[in-house]
């Protein structure tokens, strides 16, 4: 984990900032807390977090307002909420939160999302436009995909669907944006083609499980990349 790193956690309930400001400052993590939006938005100004943790039954303010304040402060952003709904999820990743954890959690799920949006947050602000996934390269600028050194030949939507996720590694991206990306507006809900591009890409660029791809699916949501 990035050492130093500082989290901001946003939470009106006490227990649940105990809990976390324990797990992370034992992962060498600095944590700063606000029971509140109003003292969110202050620490986020102040403090200058690098991830937020972010509930968003807030008692002054609904978590999905604050969304945006943070992602345009180029902070990483996981949502940690006791709604469960898929909608509330599509929701808080569309408006541009790296990631979702429901309540109640697991302190090591909650850690681990968080090395993973702390490593793509230093990887944005160095981002380079060629992503290496094991044997699999795709070069975003010159739009090749290779694998094992071979130039792999994929459609145009297939090449599209691969390069979103790509640009967010690690990060779940909503179908709807996926979609909307690379199909054209009007077409968000046809997740079929989805599914449809994402075992074109399985099928020619690994040679594992669907469980074990790294095009993951999260059901109902989107899909992430797995680095």
């Amino acid at each position: 984990m990035t050492g130093g790193a500082k989290i901001l956690v946003v939470d009106d309930e006490m227990a649940i900032r105990r809990l976390l400001r324990g797990s992370l400052t034992r992962a060498g993590l600095d944590v700063v807390e606000a029971a509140n939006a109003r003292e969110a938005l202050a620490a986020l100004s102040i403090d200058k977090p690098d991830l937020v943790l972010l509930d968003l039954g807030l008692p002054d303010r609904d978590g999905m307002e604050l969304i945006g304040p943070i992602k345009a402060a180029k902070t990483a952003l996981l949502v940690v909420s006791a709604r469960d709904a898929t909608g509330e999820k599509v929701a808080a990743l569309d408006l541009g939160a790296d990631d979702y954890v429901t309540k109640p959690f697991d302190t090591e799920e909650v850690l681990a999302r968080v090395r993973v949006a702390l490593r793509n947050r230093l990887l944005a602000e160095n981002a380079a436009p060629l992503v290496r996934l094991g044997t699999v390269e795709i070069d975003l600028a010159a739009r090749i995909v290779r694998r094992d050194g071979a130039q792999v030949h994929l459609s145009p939507k297939e090449y599209g669907f691969l390069a979103e996720l790509a640009r967010y590694p690690g990060r779940v991206v909503s179908h709807a944006a996926i979609l909307r990306a690379v199909w054209g507006p009007g077409q968000e809900q046809a997740v079929e083609y989805l599914r449809v591009a994402a075992r074109g890409l399985r099928r020619k660029l690994e040679d594992v499980p669907v469980e074990q791809s790294m095009i993951r699916n999260e059901p109902g949501i989107g899909y992430r990349l797995i680095t």
